[in-house]
Protein backbone atom coordinates (compact mmCIF):
# COMPACT_ATOMS: atom_id res chain seq x y z
CA UNK A 1 0.00 0.00 0.00
CA UNK A 2 1.07 3.76 -1.22
CA UNK A 3 0.24 6.92 -0.64
CA UNK A 4 1.59 8.11 -3.47
CA UNK A 5 -0.71 8.04 -6.56
CA UNK A 6 0.27 5.04 -9.04
CA UNK A 7 1.41 5.47 -12.50
CA UNK A 8 -0.49 2.97 -14.69
CA UNK A 9 2.03 1.74 -17.68
CA UNK A 10 0.03 -0.03 -20.55
CA UNK A 11 1.81 -2.35 -23.02
CA UNK A 12 0.56 -3.90 -25.62
CA UNK A 13 0.20 -7.58 -26.96
CA UNK A 14 1.45 -8.73 -30.80
CA UNK A 15 -0.08 -7.59 -33.65
CA UNK A 16 -0.59 -4.31 -32.10
CA UNK A 17 0.75 -0.43 -30.66
CA UNK A 18 0.94 1.61 -28.24
CA UNK A 19 -2.44 3.12 -30.16
CA UNK A 20 -4.40 -0.07 -29.16
CA UNK A 21 -5.00 1.64 -26.15
CA UNK A 22 -6.33 4.75 -26.88
CA UNK A 23 -9.51 4.54 -25.65
CA UNK A 24 -8.44 3.12 -22.23
CA UNK A 25 -5.71 6.01 -21.97
CA UNK A 26 -8.69 8.75 -22.40
CA UNK A 27 -10.81 7.33 -19.27
CA UNK A 28 -8.17 7.06 -17.48
CA UNK A 29 -6.94 10.20 -18.15
CA UNK A 30 -10.21 11.57 -17.63
CA UNK A 31 -10.29 9.85 -13.79
CA UNK A 32 -7.38 11.38 -13.14
CA UNK A 33 -4.79 8.61 -13.31
CA UNK A 34 -1.69 9.26 -14.35
CA UNK A 35 -0.72 6.94 -17.63
CA UNK A 36 2.12 5.66 -20.03
CA UNK A 37 1.70 3.23 -22.93
CA UNK A 38 5.11 1.98 -23.96
CA UNK A 39 5.77 0.54 -27.27
CA UNK A 40 6.26 -3.35 -26.87
CA UNK A 41 9.61 -4.30 -28.72
CA UNK A 42 8.16 -7.76 -29.68
CA UNK A 43 11.04 -9.25 -30.74
CA UNK A 44 12.00 -11.80 -27.25
CA UNK A 45 10.34 -12.30 -24.05
CA UNK A 46 13.64 -11.69 -22.19
CA UNK A 47 14.26 -8.46 -24.47
CA UNK A 48 10.96 -6.90 -24.25
CA UNK A 49 10.75 -7.64 -20.67
CA UNK A 50 13.99 -6.01 -19.92
CA UNK A 51 13.38 -2.94 -21.85
CA UNK A 52 9.64 -2.20 -20.20
CA UNK A 53 11.32 -3.22 -17.00
CA UNK A 54 13.99 0.16 -17.89
CA UNK A 55 10.98 2.01 -18.30
CA UNK A 56 9.64 1.09 -15.12
CA UNK A 57 12.32 1.84 -13.20
CA UNK A 58 12.46 4.99 -14.32
CA UNK A 59 9.44 6.45 -12.98
CA UNK A 60 9.03 8.41 -9.62
CA UNK A 61 6.89 6.67 -7.56
CA UNK A 62 4.60 3.49 -7.71
CA UNK A 63 3.25 1.72 -10.82
CA UNK A 64 0.13 -0.42 -11.63
CA UNK A 65 1.49 -2.52 -14.68
CA UNK A 66 -0.76 -3.28 -17.48
CA UNK A 67 -0.37 -6.18 -20.07
CA UNK A 68 -2.87 -7.38 -23.13
CA UNK A 69 -2.21 -10.84 -24.93
CA UNK A 70 1.45 -11.61 -25.27
CA UNK A 71 2.33 -8.82 -22.66
CA UNK A 72 0.95 -10.62 -19.99
CA UNK A 73 3.78 -12.99 -20.42
CA UNK A 74 6.05 -9.79 -20.44
CA UNK A 75 4.95 -7.88 -17.34
CA UNK A 76 5.08 -11.29 -15.10
CA UNK A 77 8.88 -11.09 -15.64
CA UNK A 78 9.07 -7.24 -15.61
CA UNK A 79 6.51 -6.95 -12.96
CA UNK A 80 9.53 -7.86 -10.42
CA UNK A 81 10.72 -4.30 -10.36
CA UNK A 82 10.46 -2.85 -7.30
CA UNK A 83 8.16 0.20 -7.72
CA UNK A 84 5.29 -2.61 -8.80
CA UNK A 85 2.56 -2.40 -6.83
CA UNK A 86 -0.30 -4.39 -9.04
CA UNK A 87 -0.63 -6.31 -12.56
CA UNK A 88 -3.07 -6.52 -14.49
CA UNK A 89 -3.67 -9.39 -17.18
CA UNK A 90 -5.85 -7.72 -20.22
CA UNK A 91 -7.20 -11.04 -22.38
CA UNK A 92 -3.26 -12.25 -21.32
CA UNK A 93 -1.33 -14.70 -20.69
CA UNK A 94 0.35 -15.52 -16.99
CA UNK A 95 2.95 -18.11 -17.70
CA UNK A 96 4.71 -19.40 -14.42
CA UNK A 97 8.49 -19.81 -14.18
CA UNK A 98 10.02 -22.02 -17.06
CA UNK A 99 6.53 -22.09 -18.55
CA UNK A 100 6.80 -21.61 -22.01
CA UNK A 101 3.51 -19.49 -23.75
CA UNK A 102 3.27 -23.00 -25.74
CA UNK A 103 3.75 -24.81 -23.11
CA UNK A 104 0.49 -23.03 -21.55
CA UNK A 105 -1.26 -23.10 -24.75
CA UNK A 106 -0.92 -26.53 -25.01
CA UNK A 107 -3.11 -27.28 -22.03
CA UNK A 108 -5.83 -26.09 -23.52
CA UNK A 109 -7.82 -26.63 -26.76
CA UNK A 110 -6.27 -24.02 -29.57
CA UNK A 111 -8.10 -21.17 -31.45
CA UNK A 112 -8.40 -20.83 -34.47
CA UNK A 113 -5.25 -18.00 -34.52
CA UNK A 114 -2.53 -20.45 -35.82
CA UNK A 115 -4.65 -21.03 -38.78
CA UNK A 116 -4.57 -17.78 -39.76
CA UNK A 117 -0.70 -16.45 -39.49
CA UNK A 118 1.78 -15.42 -41.56
CA UNK A 119 5.48 -16.16 -41.68
CA UNK A 120 7.61 -13.44 -42.38
CA UNK A 121 11.60 -13.02 -41.86
CA UNK A 122 13.90 -10.28 -40.43
CA UNK A 123 16.91 -9.55 -39.92
CA UNK A 124 18.53 -9.95 -35.95
CA UNK A 125 22.30 -9.00 -36.82
CA UNK A 126 25.58 -10.50 -38.02
CA UNK A 127 23.36 -11.49 -40.90
CA UNK A 128 21.38 -13.43 -39.36
CA UNK A 129 17.36 -14.04 -39.77
CA UNK A 130 14.77 -14.73 -37.46
CA UNK A 131 10.85 -15.26 -37.99
CA UNK A 132 8.11 -13.08 -36.78
CA UNK A 133 4.44 -13.46 -36.98
CA UNK A 134 1.32 -11.87 -38.50
CA UNK A 135 -2.03 -12.25 -38.64
CA UNK A 136 -3.35 -12.61 -41.85
CA UNK A 137 -5.55 -9.19 -43.06
CA UNK A 138 -8.53 -11.20 -44.25
CA UNK A 139 -9.03 -13.03 -40.73
CA UNK A 140 -8.16 -10.61 -38.38
CA UNK A 141 -11.05 -8.81 -38.02
CA UNK A 142 -13.00 -12.43 -37.09
CA UNK A 143 -10.10 -13.81 -34.54
CA UNK A 144 -8.65 -10.88 -33.12
CA UNK A 145 -11.69 -8.15 -33.21
CA UNK A 146 -15.19 -9.66 -33.83
CA UNK A 147 -16.41 -6.98 -31.75
CA UNK A 148 -15.06 -3.75 -33.29
CA UNK A 149 -16.68 -2.22 -36.65
CA UNK A 150 -15.39 -3.92 -40.00
CA UNK A 151 -13.61 -0.57 -40.90
CA UNK A 152 -11.70 -0.08 -37.40
CA UNK A 153 -10.35 -3.88 -37.62
CA UNK A 154 -9.35 -3.18 -41.03
CA UNK A 155 -7.30 -0.52 -39.84
CA UNK A 156 -6.38 -2.70 -36.75
CA UNK A 157 -4.85 -5.09 -38.75
CA UNK A 158 -3.10 -2.83 -41.34
CA UNK A 159 -1.08 -1.51 -38.69
CA UNK A 160 -0.87 -4.31 -36.70
CA UNK A 161 2.94 -4.85 -35.67
CA UNK A 162 4.28 -8.53 -36.09
CA UNK A 163 5.74 -11.01 -33.12
CA UNK A 164 9.22 -13.07 -32.94
CA UNK A 165 8.22 -16.18 -33.30
CA UNK A 166 10.95 -17.25 -30.88
CA UNK A 167 8.30 -15.57 -28.02
CA UNK A 168 5.97 -19.17 -27.80
CA UNK A 169 9.49 -21.42 -26.67
CA UNK A 170 10.97 -18.64 -24.45
CA UNK A 171 10.45 -19.40 -20.86
CA UNK A 172 10.42 -16.58 -18.41
CA UNK A 173 12.79 -16.85 -15.47
CA UNK A 174 10.62 -15.57 -13.19
CA UNK A 175 6.56 -14.87 -12.16
CA UNK A 176 5.89 -11.48 -11.02
CA UNK A 177 2.52 -12.15 -9.70
CA UNK A 178 3.52 -14.75 -7.07
CA UNK A 179 4.45 -11.41 -5.28
CA UNK A 180 2.26 -8.95 -6.71
CA UNK A 181 -1.49 -8.22 -6.17
CA UNK A 182 -3.19 -8.88 -9.83
CA UNK A 183 -6.54 -8.58 -11.77
CA UNK A 184 -7.39 -10.54 -14.69
CA UNK A 185 -10.21 -9.73 -17.33
CA UNK A 186 -11.27 -12.31 -19.17
CA UNK A 187 -13.05 -11.42 -22.76
CA UNK A 188 -15.38 -14.38 -23.24
CA UNK A 189 -15.48 -14.61 -27.50
CA UNK A 190 -11.70 -14.18 -27.36
CA UNK A 191 -10.76 -16.35 -30.31
CA UNK A 192 -6.95 -15.17 -30.57
CA UNK A 193 -6.07 -16.82 -26.65
CA UNK A 194 -8.48 -19.63 -25.23
CA UNK A 195 -10.37 -18.02 -22.66
CA UNK A 196 -9.98 -20.97 -20.56
CA UNK A 197 -5.91 -20.22 -20.71
CA UNK A 198 -6.92 -16.86 -19.08
CA UNK A 199 -8.94 -18.28 -16.71
CA UNK A 200 -6.11 -21.03 -15.49
CA UNK A 201 -3.45 -17.95 -15.19
CA UNK A 202 -6.12 -16.11 -13.06
CA UNK A 203 -6.67 -19.12 -10.75
CA UNK A 204 -3.22 -19.83 -10.20
CA UNK A 205 -2.06 -16.40 -9.20
CA UNK A 206 -5.31 -16.04 -6.76
CA UNK A 207 -5.84 -12.54 -9.12
CA UNK A 208 -9.45 -11.06 -8.98
CA UNK A 209 -11.17 -11.92 -11.94
CA UNK A 210 -13.51 -10.13 -13.85
CA UNK A 211 -15.16 -11.87 -17.07
CA UNK A 212 -16.73 -10.01 -19.82
CA UNK A 213 -18.95 -11.63 -22.12
CA UNK A 214 -18.93 -11.02 -26.00
CA UNK A 215 -15.68 -9.43 -25.90
CA UNK A 216 -12.78 -9.96 -28.05
CA UNK A 217 -9.87 -10.24 -28.02
CA UNK A 218 -9.09 -6.66 -28.57
CA UNK A 219 -11.52 -5.94 -25.96
CA UNK A 220 -8.97 -2.57 -25.09
CA UNK A 221 -10.45 -1.30 -28.39
CA UNK A 222 -14.01 -2.29 -27.89
CA UNK A 223 -14.64 -2.02 -24.16
CA UNK A 224 -12.15 0.74 -22.84
CA UNK A 225 -14.14 1.85 -20.60
CA UNK A 226 -14.82 -1.61 -18.85
CA UNK A 227 -10.87 -2.22 -18.71
CA UNK A 228 -10.39 1.20 -17.25
CA UNK A 229 -12.73 0.24 -14.57
CA UNK A 230 -10.44 -2.92 -13.72
CA UNK A 231 -7.22 -0.85 -14.18
CA UNK A 232 -8.47 1.78 -11.59
CA UNK A 233 -10.10 -0.92 -9.19
CA UNK A 234 -5.89 -2.45 -9.47
CA UNK A 235 -4.84 1.76 -8.73
CA UNK A 236 -7.53 2.17 -5.56
CA UNK A 237 -6.01 -0.75 -3.95
CA UNK A 238 -2.56 0.71 -4.14
CA UNK A 239 -3.12 3.54 -3.04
Amino acid sequence: MSSASPTVVLVHGAFADAASWLGVIDELQRAGVSVVAVANPLRGLAADAAYVASRIAQISGPVVLVGHSYAGAVITVAGTVGNVVGLVYVAAYAPAEGESLGALQDRFPPTALADHLQRWSCPVGGGETATELSVTPEAFGEIVAGDVSPAVARVLAATQRPLAASVFTEAPTTAAWRTRPSWVLVAGADRAINPQVVRFGAERAGATTIEVDGASHAVAVSRPATVADVIREAVGSAR
